[in-house]
């Protein structure tokens, strides 16, 4: 059927967007996962207004005037293609990211994406009016179903395979086609007009609490969505599978529950579905609290994914069986967009502003609580006190985990990068006074701020460490310049003596802000200090060569360096500023991602050496941080120092079959450990 062939298309090529674009502006704003929350939010509001478009041209012009409008704004955008970020929008470091990432999204897919968004609303409203009497809703379900294989496909068979250049030229050729189909059947119902009047039926229009209804189911699902997104996401590198897995399970729930049944059975039953509901309810909420389980990521994502599946079958179930007739179709459905958009403006936007922590998963699982106790309060007497419980239960684990969450907290702050933290220990009149920057759940610095401590490196750059090694050793031919991507605590520059200059690269300013005021590594060091806002790659590839003998690439998005830091371009950009024996340092430690291999085969495309230096540290020494560096030269001599044998490295596995990292390409599947 063309109408099921263009709004399978239509959804297919919009949710390939989402993946396609976020990962070609994610190397702009730091690689962090916000970039993604920002982009969602960006994909709900015009998701919203594409609704409004198909909702406001079906209500008030007659078909052949729609057709005409329809097919001189899908003309426009075939004028804009092929999609690719203009590097004019590239921000210098001083930009705010939320408003930046926005203006690049429209300038770059806004038209296309109105229109594609606008697509499954209008053509069911087209296939009522052609064929009264058969259910569209059904072809919501096919919508779905295509935005799922979009998004699976895109790791495993879009981003594998084929270069950023050579997806948007693959993606506007089928925009191309799209427009096509669209346009003809805009143009094949336009004769429709007396047919609609005669045969759409008279039904009562929906009440106001149908609407708040509505609204509420679908802003409390995204919520949940971009909730568990941020949750699972903080602790592995921001890249588009580790997004796009909860979004699959979100549009499942919605084929699931809009197709009405699989074969012959209806899986969202309220009077069976209510004690799975409340089940993991109790489950994700004890996972909140239960600290033993913090860092078992199969154990989080298992328990969080299937929790966002459970919670959106019911949201979006409830929505199935609170539908309207068809002829209240279009007004349906601009209702749960713009619940969609405004649970997204929640957590992209008010969330970084009135929270110090990641308080919106909390939050999301108390609204699923509230909306499953009014749903479920009719089914039996059993699921609505039942309801209530689960309802207190979740209540307390939230404000629990936000307790412990403050605990031993001196600084808490939240932005656009994400949430950090000085915890503090001890204190100026006890035997340890220790303070630590965490960003997330990650530990990224702490100082003893003991006298005789105050200067010692510590954690991942004490001497033991690869780029400790690497330091001690450039420091024997006298006065250096080191740089540093990731400022974190500002530990390295304890290293610096006077002639040294420590110039950092930090894109966060309230990291800045934080190694100033609650650190004294950089006041206390005898180096010159500069200090760089931006993005670090940005900053680099700008600036005139800075001859450094030694580069730490330090930055990481919760537990992974950004993919943009560590690929062949971005190897290029830091030789270019270092001397011929210089040494690039790499910081791989990474729990869950093998990043040892990628580093390795950088250095055979450079024609450079590399060496590996993994710092167990000794049996007991419980204070030690297990770290693992990967060191680069031209100059093979310069990584036999003295000082770097000393710290036994080894000659890092590489992998012959493996594709390198490019600007262009990169592959997470293959490097999970």
């Amino acid at each position: 059927m063309i109408y099921a062939a263009t709004i399978f298309l239509s959804s297919f090529l919009l949710f390939l967007v989402q993946p396609l674009i976020a990962r070609q502006i994610l190397p702009w704003f730091g690689g962090t996962a916000a970039v993604w929350t920002t982009c969602m939010l960006f994909f709900q509001t015009l998701l919203l207004a594409g609704y409004a478009y198909a909702h406001a041209t079906n209500a008030k012009l007659q078909p052949r005037e729609q057709a005409v409008v329809h097919t001189v704004l899908l003309a426009a955008a075939l004028a804009l293609l092929p999609i690719a970020p203009n590097a004019m929008w590239a921000p210098t470091g001083a930009e705010e990211p939320i408003t930046r990432i926005l203006l690049v999204l429209t300038a770059t897919v806004g038209l296309p994406y109105l229109l594609l968004a606008s697509t499954s609303p209008l053509l069911q409203a087209w296939f009522a009016r052609a064929r009264p009497g058969v259910d569209p809703y059904r072809l919501f379900a096919v919508s779905n179903l295509a935005s799922l294989l979009a998004l699976v496909g895109y790791p495993l068979a879009v981003e594998p395979f084929l270069g950023g250049r050579e997806q948007v030229i693959w993606w506007s050729i089928l925009f191309v086609l799209f427009a096509v189909f669209c346009a003809g059947l805009s143009w094949s119902i336009s004769g429709k007009k007396e047919e609609k009047k005669k045969t759409m039926e008279n039904t009562a229009p929906p009440r106001r609490a149908d609407y708040l209804l509505w609204l509420a189911l679908s802003a409390t699902g995204s919520v949940l969505l971009l909730a568990v997104t941020n949750h699972v996401t903080q602790n592995v590198a921001a890249i588009p599978l580790l997004w796009l897995a909860p979004l699959t399970l979100y549009l499942l729930t919605f084929i699931l529950a809009f197709e009405g049944g699989i074969l012959g059975f209806n899986l969202y039953r309220a009077e069976i579905f209510w004690t799975v509901v409340l089940v993991w309810l109790c489950g994700m909420a004890w996972m909140l609290v239960d600290s033993r389980y913090q860092f078992d990521l199969w154990l989080q994502a298992g328990m969080f994914l299937s929790g966002l599946f459970v919670g959106c079958m019911f949201c979006h179930g409830e929505l199935y069986r609170a539908r309207p007739a068809a002829r209240h179709l279009t007004a349906f459905y601009l209702t749960i967009s713009a619940g969609g958009a405004i649970g997204g403006l929640l957590v992209a936007v008010v969330a970084p502003l009135a929270f110090r922590a990641y308080d919106e998963l909390g939050i999301s699982l108390i609204l699923l609580a509230v909306l499953a106790a009014v749903r479920f309060a009719s089914v039996n007497r059993f699921a609505r006190w039942g309801s209530l419980a689960v309802l207190l239960a979740v209540a307390a684990c939230t404000t629990y985990d936000s307790s412990r969450f403050a605990k031993d907290v001196r600084v808490s702050a939240r932005n656009f990068y994400g949430v950090l933290r000085v915890k503090e220990y001890g204190g100026a009149d006890r035997s340890y006074h220790l303070r630590r920057l965490v960003h997330g759940a990650i530990m990224h610095g702490e100082q003893d701020m003991v006298t005789d401590g105050r200067r010692r490196p510590s954690t991942y750059y004490q001497t033991s460490s690869g780029v400790g090694a690497a330091v001690v050793a450039k420091q024997a031919k006298g006065a250096m310049r080191v740089g540093v991507i990731g400022l974190g605590t500002g530990t390295l520059a304890a290293y610096g003596r006077k002639g040294d200059v420590y110039r950092f690269y930090e894109i966060n300013s309230q990291v800045i802000a934080i190694a100033r005021t609650e650190f004294s590594y950089l006041g206390d060091s005898a180096a010159t200090i500069e200090v760089a806002l931006g993005d670090a790659r940005l900053n680099l590839e700008r600036e005139p060569a800075q001859g450094f003998d030694v580069l730490a690439v330090d930055a990481f998005s919760s537990d992974a360096i950004p993919v943009h830091l560590i690929t062949k371009e971005a190897l290029g950009v830091y030789l270019r500023h270092m001397k011929r024996d210089g040494i690039i340092a790499f910081h791989v430690s990474n729990r869950f991602l093998s990043l040892v291999p990628v580093v390795a085969r950088l250095a055979q495309e450079h024609g450079a050496h590399a060496v590996l230096v993994s710092d167990k540290g000794k049996d007991g020494d419980d204070d030690h941080t297990t770290t693992d560096w990967v060191l680069v030269s031209r100059e093979r001599s310069a990584l036999e120092a003295a000082e770097i044998e000393a710290v036994s490295p080894e000659t890092p596995e590489s992998k012959p079959g493996w594709r390198t990292w490019t600007d262009d390409y990169s592959n997470l599947v293959q490097i999970l450990r």
